[in-house]
């Protein structure tokens, strides 16, 4: 049987995208800005950055990479309050994020805005106004 591990970024930049994260995000990532890779645990799911490079080493292959802001995918974070998902949301943007949406109540009850990394890749920071649940 398989689990869901985590999941990875492949990175150009990895010192902007480690503190981005790290000083922006608030992800706990020890590693220093020259390393080529970033493992840690992030509320129980495994969170990767791995450098394209030497992920390109390591397979032997090249890889077309979306580039600019981008729908690829999304990173969701979740606050437990809509007025945690403002102060989130402004705080991020005060640290240099890229504002995507900003914070709005959708209809089906959860308000939600987006950011994204230095590499264009979506954060969602979101709430259903109550703590988290899985």
């Amino acid at each position: 049987m398989m689990r869901l591990d985590g999941f990875g970024l492949f990175v150009n930049d990895m010192g902007k995208m480690i503190r981005f994260y790290r000083d922006v995000l608030g992800f706990e990532i020890k590693e220093g800005e020259d390393t080529s890779n970033v493992y840690l645990i992030k509320d129980g799911t495994l969170f990767l950055l791995y450098g394209r490079n030497d992920f390109e080493k390591m397979t032997n292959r090249r890889y077309e990479y979306i580039k600019g802001l981008n729908g690829h995918f999304e990173i969701a974070l979740y606050v437990d309050t809509f007025e945690d998902v403002d102060k989130a949301y402004a705080d991020a943007i005060s640290k240099g994020a890229v504002s995507v949406l900003e914070p709005e109540t959708e209809p089906w009850g959860q308000r939600t805005c987006y950011i994204a990394d230095p590499e264009g890749n979506l954060v969602e920071i979101g709430s259903f106004n109550r703590p988290f649940e899985r």
